[in-house]
């Protein structure tokens, strides 16, 4: 039996079983759920999850608020703007705070890498990354595995190109680390400025060339531009980076027969991606944001029920 980490902090934390696991659990919630008239399940009443963003997020926050809820767990929503944070209170003050509140489960978003990593050792409570700084979002990989198995079936061999802003990417980063564990073959796309130092001991392959890495492929993954975390230019304008990174009908067309184009959000339409594509037949964007409900609440079962054969 494949055995959950105590935190969710990297996916490179997950093996190829505890990452199936999640997936698997993730599918039997869902039709758990299924023909409900209220959509929620008891296995985690009496539990207390705290979202804790020092980011501002929209998609995330509430997704995994709607995530505990329907698993009946009582959840407190802490958002650092208002909070004692803006009068100077220090990360490791907070987590004292939680831990006398008895957060069973923490969901953190911070600006700093390795601050969900820092945060683990000052609760008692099970952690749960949520977005650090440009390294790693876990559950967001774990929901776009989920989406690609549900239209590839099993990921091994199959071939997913991830385009756009890989420097500041923690979506980049987590997905790599997941679909290679998963069997999957990952290729990054990006200008040369956009790619992070040592890519290279990444398990994946790099290339500058989308056409030719976009040809026969069963997945293309696009990421925002994220220029609130750029200081300087990186390229010389968005018409630009639109017609050497963006995702257009031409390029759409280059893609296998079944192949499904997917973004984790928010979109720049028109730059990384056209309106026609982020509509059109293939794409499964809005699929991804219902899907993470559903994912979330496996993550939170597993780690706070304990049980891992499937006691729902």
């Amino acid at each position: 039996m494949p055995t959950m980490p105590r935190h969710l902090l990297s996916a490179g934390d997950l093996t190829r079983g505890s990452a199936e696991l999640i997936l698997d659990t993730a599918e039997r919630i869902d039709q758990a759920m299924a023909g409900r008239e209220v959509r929620k399940l008891p296995t985690l009443r009496g539990r207390t999850v705290v979202n804790l963003f020092f980011e501002d997020s929209t998609r995330t926050r509430i997704s995994f608020e709607l995530a505990a809820k329907r698993l009946s767990a009582d959840v407190i929503n802490f958002s650092a703007k208002g909070s004692s944070v803006s009068k100077g209170e220090s990360l490791k003050d907070t987590a004292w705070t939680l831990q006398a509140m008895g957060a069973d489960a923490v969901v953190c978003r911070h600006s700093a890498s390795g601050a969900p990593q820092q945060l683990s050792g000052w609760v008692d409570g099970h952690v749960i990354n949520a977005g650090d700084g440009t390294h790693e979002h876990p559950t967001q990989a774990l929901l776009d595995a989920f989406t690609l198995r549900r239209h590839l079936g099993r990921l091994d061999g199959r071939r997913i190109v991830v385009v756009g802003d890989v420097l500041h990417s923690r979506v980049a980063r987590s997905n790599v680390l997941l679909l290679s564990t998963l069997g999957a073959q990952v290729t990054l796309v990006a200008p040369p400025t956009l790619v992070p130092v040592g890519v290279d001991a990444w398990p994946a392959q790099v290339s500058y060339d989308l056409d030719g890495a976009l040809t026969g492929a069963d997945a293309v993954m696009m990421l925002r531009v994220q220029r609130e975390r750029m200081s300087g230019a990186f390229f010389p304008t968005e018409r630009e980076y639109s017609r050497g990174y963006g995702l257009d009908e031409r390029r759409r067309a280059l893609l296998a027969d079944d192949a499904i184009v997917m973004h984790p959000g928010p979109m720049n339409r028109g730059m990384e991606i056209t309106p026609g594509v982020a509509d059109g037949v293939n794409s499964v964007i809005v699929e991804q944001v219902a899907n993470g409900v559903t994912v979330r609440m496996a993550v939170l079962y597993l780690l706070l029920s304990g049980e891992m054969d499937g006691g729902l």
